[in-house]
This record gives C-alpha cells, structure tokens and sequence, in this order.
C-alpha cells in the first residue's frame, strides 16, 4: 500500500535573462530592490548593467542562497560603459545592492537567466511523489537532492532535448528525502517543472 500522506506542490520556473528584474534604473548608491525573488522559486546570478563607466566602483550584495541561508558577496567590479558584470554566488533572494561611492550615470541589476539553477522542494523529512513539466530543445538532467543544493543525489531526470512533456514515473511509496529536499535545473532544458511532494 502507497505511503500517502498531505500532498503538495511547488512550480519551478527559470525566468530567461533580464537586465533589470531586481532593480530598475537608478543613480543612487543602494539600487532600488523591485524585485527581491525568489526568482521562480531558483536560484539566479545576479547582474549590474551600466551604460556609463562605472569601473571605478565595487558592489555588495546582500541576500540569500539555495538553501535559505544568508549569503553576501562584497568588492564585485562595477560594469564599463554599456557593459554587464555578475556576482560569482548565485541567489534565491536578494536584500541589498551597494555601490563604493556615488554612481556616474544610471545603473540596473538584474538576472543571468542561465546556467544551472538550484531551488528548495521542502525544508525537513519528504517525499518526492512526482512531476510534470515541459522541456526545451537542450537535453540535460534535472537532479534531486538530499539534506542541501550541495547534498547526496537521490534522483537524476534526464530531458529529451526536444521540446516535450515531462512526467518521470515514482514508484508508489516515492523517494525518500529524510534532511530536506533541493532540485537543480538546467536553465536550457526546462521551461516549467511542477514538483509533488510531502508537506
């Protein structure tokens, strides 16, 4: 008999690049946050865009990882004229970016939209019951894992590479995640991936 218990769900979506999701244009040392995520319930790199030099000035970030833990990057380079520069960590959320020193011109930050993205299913003991989504035409595997983004993988979902549905069979007691349960999705191969599970 199927180990069934209070099913729900969480939507995980990668959100493409944008240069000003976090924050819109502005000339003030601490950007505006107009968006502090969680960007589609991942994690993102975070960019600044200037249109003027900018060089001159280095950038905070105050925020959160993957995990839900505090994470700060400090002494990032400003951007050049009309160029992007990005935070090496990646985000779920973001609290505050700082610049050094007054700016020259308008700046915006905003997110990468690419690579691999990590998100939280449930924070304690679980079970994954299953998924539907949607791929993209880049094959790549979607990674289940236990205790952190960083902890032992439980489950590996390879996609296609075509653009098709997404819909794993689970065995009926599903798969146990007893310190918490982390996803990790290639920005390349998945438009939308709805998770079941324990909660």
């Amino acid at each position: 008999m199927p180990n069934v218990s209070n099913v729900k769900s969480k939507f995980f979506e990668p959100q493409g690049v944008s240069t000003a999701l976090v924050s819109a244009s502005a000339s003030a040392t601490s950007l505006v946050i107009a968006d502090g995520g969680p960007y589609g319930n991942l994690t993102e790199t975070i960019t600044v865009y200037s249109s003027a030099d900018n060089s001159g000035r280095t950038f905070d970030i105050v925020g959160t990882d993957g995990n839900g833990d505090a994470q700060t990057q400090t002494g990032l380079t400003g951007p050049g004229a009309g160029a992007t520069v990005s935070f090496t960590d990646k985000y779920l959320t973001v609290t505050s970016i700082t610049a050094s020193g007054s700016i020259t011109t308008d700046i915006r930050a905003g997110i990468l939209g690419t690579g691999t993205l990590t998100g939280q299913i449930f924070l304690g003991r679980t079970r994954v019951r299953g998924m539907q989504g949607a791929s993209k035409a880049a094959a790549g595997n979607i990674v289940f894992k236990n205790t952190s983004i960083t902890g032992t993988t439980l489950m590996t979902v390879p996609t296609t590479g075509a653009v098709d549905s997404i819909e794993p069979y689970i065995p009926d007691n599903a798969v146990l995640f007893d310190a918490g349960a982390y996803i990790t999705i290639p920005a390349a191969s998945v438009t939308g991936l709805t998770v079941f599970y324990d909660g």
